[in-house]
């Protein structure tokens, strides 16, 4: 295994992650909401039109910051190494399993870790464990 240092990026990495957790907790605190994507999503789904300013809003700040990343920063070169079918089955299966996990990495990974919820803890475990199972077979397994 090697390491790409050219691709090391400690500070923006730093930087984000704080931005996150920032996010994260002023919707606790202001709008005493958790900020997992899936529950986002599924409110606006199934709640009344009451309900739906702020989950816009969310879903709007998420179009947006990489609109205005790509304005000021321009596109960063995407290479992806899979077709269409692999990316659809992919989609499905991480939409199955956050309907199974009662929620998504962001809502347990992010916002239920930080409250110290057992449930969370559990469920981004089971993430972790099947990302490195997943990693491992399709470089070793499948793909290699």
């Amino acid at each position: 295994m090697t390491i790409d240092w050219s691709a090391f990026t400690p500070w923006s990495a730093l930087i984000g992650g704080l931005l996150i957790g920032l996010s994260a907790s002023l919707l606790l605190i202001l709008n005493g909401r958790i900020a997992g994507i899936s529950g986002i999503v599924g409110g606006l789904l199934q709640r009344p039109d009451n309900d739906s300013s702020w989950r816009l809003a969310f879903l709007g700040g998420l179009v947006a910051a990489p609109i205005l990343w790509l304005l000021v920063a321009g596109a960063p070169e995407i290479r992806i190494d899979a077709g269409y079918p692999m990316l659809i089955l992919a989609g499905l299966i991480v939409g199955f399993c956050t309907r199974l996990g009662a929620g998504c990495t962001s809502g347990h990974g992010v916002c239920g870790l930080s409250r110290l919820s057992p449930r969370s803890l559990v469920a981004t475990l089971c993430f972790m464990a099947a990302g490195f199972v997943t990693v491992y077979l399709v470089r070793h397994g499948l793909g290699g």
